[in-house]
């Protein structure tokens, strides 16, 4: 589709249908490449403290210990921040792997202090997109960069991103996952239960009483899902993949050589919207969540 923003009222009925839609192409490979190449001399520069080298996880008691708990996990909202796989520190905390291969992700706000991704969050074709979607008044939450390590990527949970990114009423949020590399499912594609988005929730990451400790907890409990009911969704380099906040996802870990790279972030339509509290992530003084209409 050349003017990637101008969607069919075929494909928005799809996406209000399935709770996600892939539009292939939406990025061309040189921007795709521009993305990588900044993140790449973003890595470079990378000068993380000992303290802060904390493994991402989405398994649930891990992510109490490793997430949950972490100062630098809960404050990251307004900041680039790095998390890394599982087994790429030893017990003195230095790599066991080249550092541009240790990360897990990049986030959660490159799209307010990296130009080249603010640019591409900000985009005409962006908003066009989302405009067709009917948004009226969306606000950024957070961006990251993922990278699916080649070997030692990990799996990543059924999820509904509403556990974590919380609103009254739900179906205000919305992901676009932008594939910077070919999403196979050798090096860990997304999987969707189409139609899951209507459902509702039944766990919510929050925010515990200050001074407790953890610093966050999970209500409720994950539903078991059949295997069976998950569609494997791979893209082509360029990809853009549209998430529902309450749609049903995963990915498998990378057993192949290939990295998966991923630029993704959320909106939110902030009209007649409340923002939940407890949820991890808050606005902060320094970064209230920007519109993305320009």
């Amino acid at each position: 589709m050349e003017s990637m923003g101008m969607l069919t009222e075929e494909e928005v009925k799809k996406y209000q249908e399935d709770g996600y839609l892939v539009l292939d192409g939406f990025l061309d490979p040189d921007e795709c490449d521009v993305l990588r190449k900044k993140m790449s001399e973003i890595v470079d520069r990378m000068d993380v403290p000992e303290h802060c080298r904390i493994q991402f996880s989405t398994d649930h008691e891990e992510q109490l210990k490793a997430q949950g708990s972490a100062d630098y996990f809960i404050t990251s909202g307004d900041k680039i921040r790095f998390f890394f796989e599982k087994g790429v520190f030893n017990e003195k905390g230095d790599f066991t792997v080249a550092r541009e291969c240790s990360l897990n992700k990049i986030g959660h706000a490159l799209h307010a202090f990296e130009p080249v991704y603010k640019n591409v969050t900000h985009s005409q074709k962006v908003q066009t997109v989302v405009k067709k979607l009917g948004l009226k008044c969306p606000v950024i939450l957070q961006s990251m960069y993922i990278f699916k390590q080649p070997g030692i990527g990990g799996e990543v949970n059924p999820h509904q991103d509403a556990t974590f990114l919380n609103t009254e009423p739900l179906g205000r949020v919305m992901g676009l996952w932008i594939a910077l590399e070919d999403a196979t499912l050798q090096n860990g594609c997304l999987w969707f239960i189409p139609g899951s988005h209507k459902n509702g929730i039944t766990r919510r990451m929050v925010r515990t009483a200050k001074g407790a400790f953890p610093l966050t907890d999970f209500v409720g409990r994950e539903r078991n899902y059949d295997d069976n009911l998950f569609i494997p969704t791979p893209v082509k380099k360029g990809g853009l993949v549209l998430i529902h906040g309450e749609v049903v996802h995963r990915s498998a870990e990378n057993i192949s050589s290939h990295s998966r790279h991923v630029y993704t972030f959320h909106v939110m339509e902030s009209q007649d919207t409340l923002w939940n509290p407890e949820n991890w992530l808050q606005p902060s003084p320094e970064l209230p969540f920007p519109p993305l209409y320009t």
